[in-house]
């Protein structure tokens, strides 16, 4: 299959000497700032510091996924369980896309920009000092090859070494011994996949542990804009929510894709996002917080009672560490919990993710009628027992 396909590939040499691998910190993340939105995490963070944490990703090799939720990942995931894990288990989620930015704020989610695919693969392009090594991957014909060609002709940020469109196929077909050590022996800092969202989510998962390019990320139509083969909105278009307009006007075929996730999307509105908005506001947010905590042999069971908010996040997450140092199974208790905010349901997902890594349990327990009616409009009722 391999032989078949058009790349680009520079020569890489990591040394005469291999040297032993630096052991890699497992990354915190009870340290982001992210926030549960209708089922997914999403982080709050601005360019700058999303460019910072990837070149720090970059310089000690840490492997890091970088998933772009827009309206067609948020209505995705909400049937697609298996795409929905791999948003979960996404290091960083980008909000792409106006109505989410809008329906983030309406739920006081602090998302301070737009920080679209094809926004970051232009400020990747831009930034200054060492250049990121990239990997173009998927794309159609010889797109790849061409950015990566007009890649090392310009004196960008980017400097590709390596590209390949592995043509159409299975997720398998696609991950052949070939073309995994084709990807890694081209020593890229950055992955940049260019499949439909969700192949390129499980591509990266199925690969996920195979794959040494430290950063890895969907770019989805970037690699049209960036060949040229498809105009991009003007600005205006972009910042007012319209974008998706000027793509129908350029790709006649995405109507249908449109009209079907704005049709979903409203639906969220008056099913999820309006109750939501109008139970927080019938509950006091002032209501004391507390965690007591009750270790057993086998289990660590945290009773949260309160307002579970923003505002006392801190609290929360220094006894979440304490008790991932125990390396023992959890139960959060929510018996005594009369609200959860989007910011712990955020934290919620990452300690749920920090116990998949270390292969233990994560349980709700005691949740009042309230709380439960909450999990299920926030769309995050698959954290619960299926029995409550």
């Amino acid at each position: 299959m391999l032989n078949s396909l058009r790349t680009l590939r520079l020569e890489y040499s990591a040394g005469e000497e291999e040297l032993a691998p630096t052991p890699i910190a497992e990354p915190d993340d009870l340290a982001r700032d992210v926030y549960g939105f209708l089922g997914v995490p999403v982080d709050a963070i601005d360019f700058p510091d999303l460019l910072k944490r990837i070149t720090d990703a970059a310089e000690c090799s840490r492997p890091s996924l970088i998933s772009t939720p827009n309206v067609n990942f948020l209505i995705k995931s909400q049937c697609n369980a298996a795409f929905r894990e791999s948003i979960l288990a996404s290091d960083l989620c980008l909000v792409d896309g106006m109505p989410l930015i809008w329906i983030a704020k309406a739920l006081g989610i602090p998302i301070r920009e737009r920080v679209a695919g094809s926004d970051l693969f232009g400020r990747l392009k831009a930034r200054t000092g060492p250049r990121l090594r990239v990997f173009l991957f998927g794309g159609s014909e010889d797109l790849v090859v061409k950015v990566g060609e007009k890649l090392n002709f310009t004196n960008s940020g980017m400097e590709c070494v390596g590209a390949l469109n592995p043509g159409f196929g299975t997720i398998e077909e696609m991950s052949s011994p070939e073309i995994i050590e084709t990807i890694n022996a081209s020593g890229a800092d950055l992955l940049a996949v260019f499949l439909g969202a969700e192949k390129a989510q499980a591509w990266l998962m199925h690969n996920h542990q195979s794959l040494r390019p430290p950063i890895r990320a969907q770019f989805g139509a970037t690699i049209n804009f960036e060949a040229g083969t498809v105009r991009r909105a003007p600005p205006l278009l972009r910042s007012t929510g319209f974008e998706w307009l000027w793509r129908i006007k350029e790709e006649p075929y995405l109507w249908r894709r449109y009209v079907r996730d704005g049709a979903t999307l409203l639906g969220l509105l008056v099913t999820s996002v309006l109750p939501t908005m109008v139970q927080l506001r019938q509950v006091a947010l002032d209501a004391p917080f507390s965690v007591s905590v009750d270790e057993g042999p086998s289990s660590v069971t945290l009773k949260l009672a309160g307002a579970a908010i923003e505002a006392n996040v801190g609290s929360a997450v220094e006894h979440f560490r304490a008790m991932l140092s125990t390396e023992k199974d959890l139960r959060v208790d929510l018996t005594g919990a009369k609200i959860i905010d989007a910011r712990f349901f955020g934290l919620f997902l990452m300690l749920r993710k920090a116990m998949m890594r270390r292969h233990r349990s994560l349980q709700f327990t005691g949740v009042p009628p309230r709380v439960r009616r909450l999990f299920r409009l926030s769309r995050f009722e698959y954290l619960l027992p299926a029995d409550i």
